[in-house]
């Protein structure tokens, strides 16, 4: 395959979105995120909000799930992951570009030229971070950044049957909190 990805993996409140958009930018590549929603709703009938809300957690309770899947075929999250995947997998074929999350890095990993990037920082950049950019709530910062990146390590999980945000996965993971979203861009852009 002559097209190149770059996958961005991202603990929430980390910047990875902003990162991967201003990648994309400066290489002149297409970036999929909200995008990648929208052709989900294309090829899956179901709503925005749902595939936001659903398709990037697992479903609920790893036992259920299983029962869920054996007993009477497979769940919507199920659906949408197959969807989701096909959908990764055309845009490799098709086009350089970058994708945020969705198990991206995953479902490349044996089917494009691909440079797996995991975005990270301390708990503290974070929840700062994410009262700026989406306001305060009723739930502390810190317990929003704990439930989202718990149910993120859940689905990953699930369906790589691999530990999200472990080095080991990626090619390279990033503090953004030390290193800036700008030098992250640099690095990033540098490498593809």
């Amino acid at each position: 395959m002559k097209n190149r990805v770059i996958t961005v993996s991202r603990e929430f409140g980390s910047g990875g979105h902003t990162i991967g958009r201003r990648v994309a930018e400066r290489l002149n590549i297409p970036c999929y995120d909200n995008e990648l929603i929208q052709k989900i709703v294309e090829h899956s009938g179901f709503m925005a909000d749902y595939i936001r809300e659903e398709g990037e957690y697992a479903p609920s309770g790893w036992f259920a799930a299983t029962l869920s899947s054996r007993r009477m075929g497979p769940t919507n999250q199920d659906r949408l992951w197959v969807i989701q995947h096909n959908i990764i997998c055309d845009l490799a074929e098709k086009e350089s570009c970058v994708i945020v999350g969705r198990c991206a890095d995953y479902i490349l990993r044996d089917k494009a030229n691909c440079l797996r990037v995991f975005i990270h920082s301390s708990m503290e950049h974070r929840a700062e971070r994410i009262v700026k950019e989406y306001g305060e709530r009723d739930i502390s910062p810190e317990q929003r950044l704990t439930d989202k990146d718990k149910r993120r390590a859940a689905y990953y999980r699930f369906y790589t049957d691999m530990k999200w945000g472990r080095a080991q996965n990626y090619h390279i993971t990033l503090d953004s909190g030390e290193l800036g979203i700008d030098k992250c861009v640099d690095i990033v852009a540098g490498l593809y």
